[in-house]
Formats: C-alpha cells, sequence, structure tokens
C-alpha cells in the first residue's frame, strides 16, 4: 500500500467515524455494535496514521518506504499522544 492509498483508507474511516458520531448526537447515543465499530475504526486509523509516519520517516532517512510494516493495535495503543 503506498502514501495515497493510505491516504484514501484514513479518509474513508474518518467518513465512517463521522456518520457514527452524527449517529451519536442525532440520536442520543449509540448501541453496543456502533460502539464497539467506532472503538475499531478509532483502532484502525491509528494503525493507518503510524504506518504513514512510518513510511514517511523511512524515505526521509533513505530507506525503502515499502519495508514499513502495519503494527498490531496492542503496539500501537500502547503509545503515548
Amino acid at each position: 500500500m503506498d502514501d495515497r492509498e493510505i491516504l484514501q483508507r484514513i479518509g474513508q474511516l474518518v467518513d465512517d467515524e463521522h456518520r457514527l458520531y452524527q449517529r451519536a448526537e442525532q440520536e442520543h447515543g449509540l448501541n453496543e455494535d456502533e460502539v464497539a465499530r467506532l472503538r475499531g475504526l478509532e483502532v484502525t486509523l491509528d494503525q493507518c496514521w503510524d504506518l504513514l509516519r512510518q513510511r514517511r520517516a523511512r524515505r526521509e532517512f533513505g530507506l525503502d518506504p515499502e519495508a514499513a510494516k502495519l503494527r498490531d493495535a496492542t503496539t500501537i495503543e500502547r503509545y503515548e499522544a
């Protein structure tokens, strides 16, 4: 997956996330499945952003961006903001 594809995926995930937030506002909350979906979207977004940052960093330092790997959710969610 190249940078453009990653950014497209991020855009799709953000659109889905916004739809769920709008639904929560309009309907005064989300059901359990929707809450789980939202949490999954947040994790997947974090993974995509991490992959994009890895690729950009590798490119900046003259390394192959294709060697960047999608990290598992547990690793991503342990990062500090």
